[in-house]
């Protein structure tokens, strides 16, 4: 019978080692004295045969069997953690508490509908709702931080189911000079305007949504920030359109018309980022959110 020469927390060490950027760090961030850190990978490394990291300086850096090795280890302590909240999901039937993420643009009113329909058979679970931005949501969907997702865009490798659709509108005080020009806008004539975003909250946000080629950029964490700068005069901004119908039909937001783009439309998908792991509660609110969707 086959014996392991290594242990999941030598492998979870050496990620925190990686992804903290060195000792010090993951020591911090695992509770850990530095030296049993040390001694740890020095271990690893020396049953395994192979030199996985090298010190420069004060960081430490993976060498190419480490890169290799450290990637085919995040899929064995992923799977074991799974593996964990199935046999805690199995042996609860009902699952305490449920990680909703939410990416910020998606209707609040139509989320908080379906909420207020799972209320009565929630068994007193507790939701924990995660508002979400952008990259943000696919972050959480990746690392499975959350049992039900909903999202605008489904990273690689999972899959998604549409309930709904999400129109951003570019707009502007009345009184911003952008409101008295002629319309459609020429896109280039944005570029020198001030241009208001609203924050990516994953850890590491990556640009590749949106209109961003302002050069001057306001980041703000709500739609409620942005507006508020709106009102008064401040920048202009791609928003939800059901975040500034208020403020449209009371004429204290414009709604700018720009060449080639009047509009964008986002679609909102289901996600489940742990199906096997889903407990009955989830199971129960992620059904709820399909019967509601508007396509």
């Amino acid at each position: 019978m086959y014996r392991h020469k290594t242990t999941l927390e030598q492998w979870r060490i050496l990620q925190a080692v990686v992804d903290c950027g060195g000792y010090a760090h993951a020591a911090e961030h695992l509770n850990k004295s530095q030296s049993s850190l040390n001694h740890a990978v020095a271990k690893l490394q020396h049953q395994l045969g192979v030199e996985l990291l090298e010190v420069r300086g004060r960081k430490a850096y993976l060498t190419q069997a480490g890169e290799v090795m450290l990637r085919r280890s995040r899929y064995i302590t992923q799977n074991v953690e799974d593996l964990e909240a199935l046999a805690i999901n199995i042996q609860q039937e009902w699952e305490p508490e449920i990680n909703l993420a939410v990416d910020l643009a998606y209707p609040r009113e139509r989320l908080f509908d379906v909420l207020q329909n799972f209320l009565p058979e929630s068994r007193g679970s507790r939701i924990r709702v995660l508002d979400t931005v952008l990259t943000g949501t696919e972050e959480v969907i990746m690392e499975k931080s959350a049992d039900v997702v909903i999202t605008h865009s489904v990273p690689k490798g999972f899959l998604g189911e549409p309930i709904g659709k999400v129109k951003f509108v570019a707009v502007c005080s009345p009184t911003h000079p952008l409101a008295k020009i002629a319309q459609p806008i020429d896109p280039n004539a944005l570029q020198q305007e001030l241009q208001l975003v609203i924050k990516d909250t994953a850890a590491t946000p990556i640009e590749r949504q949106g209109w961003l080629k302002s050069e001057l950029r306001w980041t703000v964490d709500q739609f409620h920030s942005a507006i508020g700068l709106l009102q008064r005069g401040i920048g202009f901004c791609w928003l939800p359109e059901h975040e500034v119908e208020a403020y449209l039909s009371t004429e204290k937001l414009v709604r700018l018309h720009i060449d080639g783009s009047s509009f964008r439309e986002l679609t909102s998908y289901l996600v489940i980022p742990a199906p096997d792991n889903l407990g009955p509660g989830s199971q129960l609110l992620a059904s709820l959110l399909l019967s509601s969707r508007v396509i």
